[in-house]
Order: C-alpha cells, then structure tokens, then sequence
C-alpha cells in the first residue's frame, strides 16, 4: 500500500531545484502555475461567452447609473447606501464613513465594484470549480488592495486622527512599519510574543513529562481535586502549531479548566523536526504520536479506559487511531471528541484553494532542500485567507493610524510555528485532500485501509461557525462516516478562539454561544443546515457542555492519581517538557 507518488519514489528532479525553490519564495509557497491555469480556464471560457459578456456589460452599466444617483444626492443626505457591505466587512462601519459625503461614496463605489468582480469570476460556464473558487479568491485579494480604506487621502478616519495629531499618527506608523519590516527581513519573532513564553505566561499549568519518544512527549498534570474521573482524557493537538494553544495563561486554559473538575488530564506535545526528519510519514505520526500516547495512558492508568480528544489535523489522526483500534476490538477508548477536525476532506473551505496537483507538487520542490516545509510558509496562507482581518486591518490600525495593537497570548502561539517533515506533508495533502482516501475507505494505515465504521467510541464532534480551516459543515460530514452515536456541537467563533473559549474570567467572550444535539447512528439530518435550523442553541462557552458529557460517559470517582515523572539529572522533567522550547 505504498505511494508511487510520495516524494520518495517520485521527488523533484535535483536540474530544476533552483529554479522552483527561487520561484518559491517569490510566491511565498504558492505555485503559479496553479494560479495561471485556473485564470486561463476561466478566461478561455469567459471569451466565447457573448451572452455573459453581455451580462457582465449590463450589471457594470446599472452599477454606474445606481452609483451616480447615489452620489448625486447623497451631499444633501436624501439618499440610502446602494449597496451594503458583508456581514464581516467592518472596513466602513465606523461612523466617519458615513458623515462625509466623499468617503460615502468611495466607499460605495468600491463594494459595487467588488461585488461586480466577484459577479465576473463566478458563474462562467464550463470553468471548473476549484478554477472558479481560486480566480473569485484571488481576484477578491487584488480588489481588497485598492479598498480607500488602506489609503491615507482616501480614509476619513486616517485624516481625522491625522488633524488631530499633527501627523503623529503617520510618523508612529512609519517606525511600526519599519520595525516590523526590519523583524522580517531578520526572520525573528513579531514584537512582544517574548512576554509569552511556555512555562512562565503561557503553559502554567502544573505538571510532568511521563513518557517520550523521537516524536512526542506526555504531559501529565497535577491533579487539582481529592478525586478524580476514573477515565482521564488524552488530548492529542495538531502538530501545525505548539500544543500550549490548549493550555494558554491560566484564564483561558482548558486543561487547567478540565483538572479543576476532577479530571486526569494527559497533553501530547510534538517535536519540532528538522532535515534529520524528512523521511517521516503519516504512519510515523500514528504509531509515535496517538497510538504511543495510548498505550503509555493505559500503563500509567491500569484498567481505565480513555476519553480521548483531538483538535485540528490532532483530531483528524485520532480518528484514524480509534478505527485502527476499533478494527483490533481494543477497549482502549471510552469516548473520542474531535474538535474542529475534518476526516472528508471533499469540501475543504477556502484552505482547498491552495491544494491541488500543481500546488502540492511545488510545495514537494520547496521541502526538498531542507526537508521540511517551514511554519511561517503556512502562515502566509492563513494570513490570505483571512486577509481582512490579518492584513488589511493592521495596515489600517497600526501603520496609518499609528497605533499599537497590544500582543495576546494567542496572537504569541499563533507566530510559534512548527516545521512539517517532508513525506509527511506530502502525504497529507496527497491522501487527504487531494485524493479524501480517509473518507473513501482508502486510507492505508496500520497494515490495512481505514474504515471509519470501525470506531466503536461514542463521539463528541465541535465545529466552529466561522472556520476557514476546518468549515464546520465539512466537520460535520462525520454523522455519515461513524456508526457510532454523534453527539455535535457548533460554537461560535473561529478556528482557535471557537475552541478557546472560557466559560468565566476575564478572557470569556460574552456574545459566546452554541448549538448541540445528539443523534443515534443514522438519524442526524443529511443536510447540515437543516441540522442547524433544527439544534437548539444555548448561550456561553461550550466547555461545560463537554465535561458534563465526559462525566455522564464516565463510571465513577477513583482517587486522584500520583503523576510521576521522567527523572533527568535527579529530577523529574516538569511541564511543558523540552520539546515545545524546540525553534
């Protein structure tokens, strides 16, 4: 069952390394090549459609004319917005934007003419959709740059601070620019994320590295009750990013959140690999990472069986952990909970358009030199994806209106990043998205192909409403996969601050709010929006909804457990361990 296209067997030829790795970094780790073909389609198609021209031609003649009365009359206030912004486009929400007439209406005149772009990319027939969803996407990034937002003369928030300061502001954005250029060109860390540093901010929770190999250390935690749950809970995180995003500074730790009620709480924490580690695949990962994990639980806990959790591409490995466990009939796994995890990887999300033959094969160019793919390469992706929030809006914040945007701790764990071995990278993005083997029963792992209707574990399934990397209605798609009853959980939020998302304290978002149901094998709707319009929702973090899962699926109080640790040079090895100090 081996991969005739891995890059062991089928790696870039060492003639043309200079030329794509060079290439490579001009685009950031985007190939143009996949770029260029999907405009070529769209634009082939495009040009022997007379009647889209025409269409084309028509919508951009009634935006002009609705512009033009707009702007007409909209000097003496008699006239409402012709057209209004996104739900999440807050670009022209502050009221500057609205008291002068100039602002008004260039910021009128850009949504109809992004709304006129976004008509043109789409709707061609014959273009196919991955073309159509890349040349919409890129199109959208190149309209966002001419925004009157990002332009000092065009911005009325810009040229009020501006008056007021004396041009303060500009000066104040011109030294952040530049500290944030010289911080780039150096390859060193965004200002302030020092103050954040595992063990001492961020990654407090007590505790001790119990086990360890070349790819994982355990973390077990103190226990913080007289009791405990008798089955504890094993959180297995994605490898993309350090694990600490689940254990942040005490007011937003959900470990710290899980100990506190009387639970046995083990965290894996990935190494960091270098060139060393370029042959190491997704096998790899299972058997070091998940599977190891396991067994060392079930060996510091005997008898007891395991709640067993992960979050991300974590949760993705997990899944196929638990089949693999499922086929075996091991009785290692009381319940699973995948957070924000994909295992069909038909419909993707926005992350997708950067996956396909062309880019994947580029990507295999640029690893081949170190062996792996660095973690701030795929930031720069993320960081498109969400450009209006990640780009466009601290341009505004920082650079024009001179101001500094205090650092998080999430905002320090998200510039952590991690590297990605080679093969294994490959293999994912192969396996997983381009091909979605997981969900097709054709997954190889463990000697045999993975079947999701293995897992005998009940789940508990999180997907967030406004995720780009894991879309919850992908999420979702597990109701089909597992025979096994799926409880689902859909919070409000993103990514990382969907799942990091504190009940109480200072750090708890108060729009905070979920919807959840629980369906027996077969009987949740097809449809996850019918799922939605259906699943009551309730107001707060999602956190105690899990625990009080966790606990109904749990037997019992044992007494809390003993953590002992790795004894290095006469002392045990506390949390968060060595590896998440790796760079």
């Amino acid at each position: 069952m081996s991969d005739a296209r891995s890059p062991a067997n089928h790696g870039p030829e060492p003639l043309d390394q200079p030329l794509k790795h060079g290439l490579a970094r001009l685009a950031n780790g985007i190939s143009p090549a996949s770029v260029a073909m999907a405009y070529a389609d769209w634009l082939a198609h495009l040009a022997v459609s007379p009647a889209r021209h025409a269409e084309l031609a028509g919508s951009a003649w009634r935006k002009a004319l609705t512009w033009s009365h707009y702007a007409t009359h909209n000097w003496r206030g008699e006239c409402a917005r012709c057209i209004e912004p996104l739900p999440q486009d807050k670009r022209f929400t502050p009221h500057e934007w609205q008291e002068l007439p100039f602002a008004a209406a260039l910021s009128q005149a850009f949504l109809l003419h992004d709304r006129w772009w976004n008509e043109a990319a789409t709707g061609v027939r014959g273009v196919s959709r991955h073309h159509e969803e890349l040349v919409a996407f890129t199109l959208r990034q190149f309209v966002d740059m001419w925004s009157p937002s990002n332009f000092v003369a065009t911005n009325p928030q810009v040229l009020k601070e501006t008056v007021a300061t004396g041009g303060a502001n500009l000066a104040n954005g011109w030294r952040n620019w530049s500290r944030d250029a010289l911080a780039v060109l150096a390859g060193g860390p965004p200002r302030g994320v020092e103050v954040f540093r595992p063990g001492a901010a961020v990654a407090v929770t007590p505790g001790k590295v119990v086990f360890r190999n070349h790819l994982i250390e355990l973390l077990q935690y103190e226990p913080a009750t007289g009791e405990v749950q008798a089955e504890p809970v094993l959180i297995v995180p994605s490898w993309i990013m350090k694990y600490y995003i689940l254990d942040l500074t005490p007011a937003d730790s959900l470990v710290r959140y899980l100990v506190a009620r009387g639970h046995t709480v083990f965290m894996v924490s990935w190494r960091n690999p270098g060139s060393e580690d370029r042959g190491l695949g997704m096998e790899d990962y299972l058997q070091l990472g998940p599977l190891a994990a396991l067994q060392a639980v079930r060996e510091l806990c005997p008898g007891a069986r395991i709640h067993a959790a992960g979050y991300c591409l974590g949760g993705t490995l997990l899944a196929i952990a638990a089949a693999v466990l499922g086929r075996r009939e091991d009785a290692a796994l009381q319940t699973v909970t995948l957070l924000a995890a994909q295992v069909d990887f038909h419909e993707p999300g926005e992350l997708g358009l950067f996956i396909d033959e062309s880019q994947v094969a580029f990507l295999e160019d640029l690893m081949a030199e170190r062996g792996y793919l660095d973690g701030r390469q795929m930031a720069g992706a993320f960081q498109l994806i969400n450009s209006k929030d990640l780009v466009w809006s601290k341009l505004v914040h920082e650079y024009l209106m001179g101001a500094q945007t205090p650092v998080t701790a999430l905002g320090a764990w998200n510039a952590d990043a991690t590297r990605l071995p080679a093969r294994m990278h490959s293999e994912y993005l192969r396996r997983l998205y381009l091909r979605n083997e997981l969900a097709e029963d054709r997954y190889p792992a463990a000697g045999h192909w993975v079947q999701l209707s293995d897992m005998a574990a009940p789940l508990f399934v999180v997907g967030t409403e406004r995720d780009h990397v894991s879309p919850w209605r992908s999420v979702y798609k597990i109701h089909g996969l597992a025979h096994v009853p799926v409880s689902f959980l859909l919070t409000s939020g993103g990514h990382n601050v969907g799942i990091v998302n504190a009940p109480s304290g200072p750090r708890a978002h108060p729009q905070a709010s979920y919807r959840f149901e629980t369906h027996e094998r077969g009987q949740a709707p097809a449809d996850p929006d019918a799922w939605l319009a259906r699943a009551p929702s309730f107001a707060g973090s999602w956190w105690p909804c899990w625990h009080e899962w966790l606990v109904r699926h749990s037997t019992g109080k044992v007494a809390a457990r003993t953590v002992t640790g790795i004894v290095e040079n006469g002392h045990p090895t506390p949390a968060p361990g060595t590896y998440v100090y790796q760079d």
